[in-house]
């Protein structure tokens, strides 16, 4: 008992440590937000005009995979702030010291949770003046608020191991720009019908389009079927894989 209370406490040092970095620099939460902020501007007011999706609003269709793109956004800073501790001797600094090892990780994590959290809020208040009308009531919400959680946890996870491995600043966040580029190729925007034999083969079994399909039934009130599960599946699957990998770096590294 006495270890996991020094865990949590040590995990919540981390976590405080990591938060004020974000709070003397809030540009990063600024920038991750104003680029899914452009995106849903320039699809809605731009295309949004020339394409049919069957929605009420497109503004309520492409806001899932607005969320999306603002986390796989947004993971990037943490593989950045944790190359830059490796890089600044950080970690030897805190291993001197009695501090739980994967309770520095966990602080990195758990800010990126926050800020992320952050982002998205700030993208639904964007939406609302722009016709975003949700009809979900408070259980899809918690539905929702939990599936973006995971896939945040899964894809934090990720750049943990991006941050832990990177040789380069450049390299710790370019792992991010295929997971940004994955919402263009789903149902994100548009329909998978309309596409290409090929691209829609693709498009419907990556995990972007079942995450996409759940949020989008969820907050439409509408029966999500088994795109919840498949969702679900692939930000478990992801968080787990990733985790342990990523533990196995660190244990490399250090």
């Amino acid at each position: 008992m006495k270890t996991n209370k020094h865990f949590f406490t040590d995990v919540g040092v981390m976590f405080g440590r990591s938060m004020r970095r974000i709070a003397r620099s809030p540009d990063t939460i600024i920038t991750v937000t104003i680029m899914p902020i452009a995106f849903m501007l320039l699809f809605v007011y731009v295309f949004g005009g020339a394409i049919r999706t069957g929605a009420d609003g497109y503004v309520n269709y492409l806001l899932p995979g607005i969320l999306l793109i603002a986390v796989a956004s947004g993971v990037s800073y943490t593989a950045f702030r944790l190359f830059g501790d490796v890089q600044n001797g950080i970690f030897e600094r805190f291993h001197s010291m009695p501090v739980s090892r994967s309770a520095i990780l966990w602080g990195h994590v758990l800010t990126s949770l926050v800020s992320n959290a952050i982002s998205v809020a700030a993208i639904l208040l964007v939406a609302l003046p722009m016709g975003f009308r949700p009809r979900a009531g408070v259980l899809a919400w918690l539905a929702v608020l939990g599936i973006l959680a995971l896939f945040t946890l899964a894809l934090t996870w990720v750049a943990v191991i991006a941050g832990l491995s990177a040789r380069t600043v450049d390299g710790a966040s370019a792992f991010s720009y295929p997971l940004i580029f994955l919402p263009f190729v789903s149902s994100a925007f548009v329909p998978t019908e309309t596409m290409p034999a090929a691209v829609r083969a693709f498009a419907e079994k990556q995990p972007v389009t079942s995450i996409v399909e759940a949020v989008r039934a969820l907050l439409n009130a509408e029966p999500a079927g088994g795109d919840i599960w498949i969702a679900l599946a692939w930000c478990l699957g992801i968080l787990l894989a990733a985790r342990l990998i990523a533990l196995r770096a660190y244990r490399r590294r250090f």
